[in-house]
């Protein structure tokens, strides 16, 4: 995989054939911010709340739409409000992982209206090539609502301890993005991809976004398994964007943490492409 990694968001913005990726691209850009909330709120109130108060010092705002109690309208609609609100883009961690048919309903026309709000989604590809070609056929879709509004990306590696989302797994996630460059974005990853031993080959100036979840200032791990990296260290790794969850919630001033997260991890950026 070709790395681009050395040039700015906006360089790569410019260079990127996809809207949505340049969309993530051009908002880190403008905000400053490669910082993502990971928001995991059982409530509307809660999760709006919180888009509200992180909103102006991130990128993107992540959710775990189906632990939301009282999901509805106003959830999805307050949402969409902030994000124009504060300029951020939605992720939806669903980790779509079914037989094509079925994720097509869940992601498109489901109880949860995925299609309507998350300008991505992930999916894994445990059950093989056909989510994501069946995901990829929904967007493409001529009455699709959100033409060259929505994308998908790839948990390719996982942070918790003994993940088997390694080596073939892995290679198999970089392979079936490269056939789907219309639908898919990028890779949830705990470093760059670029050494992957893929069975197929890069194209020229390929360029897949990162994103490093499981980023801590403070600690290394959790009882649970879970292992951490610093904002700098993500960054370094090769992320394009990073994922803080317990690091800003357990901070007794979220929004004073979320600073100090999102001024980390811009000065990473700015050193590695030589402008620090």
């Amino acid at each position: 995989m070709a790395s681009l990694s050395s040039f700015s968001y906006t360089e790569r913005a410019s260079r990127r054939p996809h809207p949505v990726a340049r969309r993530f691209l051009e908002t880190a850009e403008t905000k400053q911010s490669n910082l993502i909330i990971s928001a995991d709120l059982t409530t509307t109130v809660e999760l709006l709340k919180c888009a509200d108060k992180l909103g102006p010092y991130i990128a993107v705002f992540k959710t775990h739409i189906d632990i939301v109690v009282d999901f509805g309208v106003e959830t999805v609609r307050g949402l969409k409000e902030l994000a124009k609100k504060h300029n951020f883009l939605i992720f939806e961690d669903r980790k779509f992982v079914d037989i094509g048919s079925t994720v097509q309903k869940q992601y498109h026309g489901g109880a949860l209206r995925i299609s309507e709000f998350a300008d991505i989604v992930n999916m894994s590809v445990l059950g093989g090539d056909g989510i994501v070609e069946a995901l990829s056929q929904v967007v493409s879709a001529p009455n699709f609502s959100y033409p060259d509004e929505r994308a998908f990306i790839l948990p390719a590696e996982m942070t918790s301890r003994d993940s088997l989302a390694t080596n073939s797994y892995t290679a198999k996630c970089v392979d079936l993005a490269r056939d789907h460059k219309q639908s898919v974005i990028g890779f949830v990853a705990t470093r760059s991809l670029e050494s992957v031993p893929a069975a197929s080959s890069p194209s020229k100036n390929e360029d897949f976004l990162i994103f490093i979840t499981s980023v801590n200032q403070k600690s290394k791990a959790d009882k649970l398994g879970q292992q951490y990296q610093t904002p700098t260290d993500a960054i370094d790794a090769g992320s394009d964007f990073i994922i803080v969850r317990r690091g800003i919630y357990a901070a007794e001033v979220a929004g004073q943490s979320a600073r100090a997260y999102q001024k980390e991890g811009w000065a990473a950026y700015l050193k590695r492409i030589g402008k620090s």
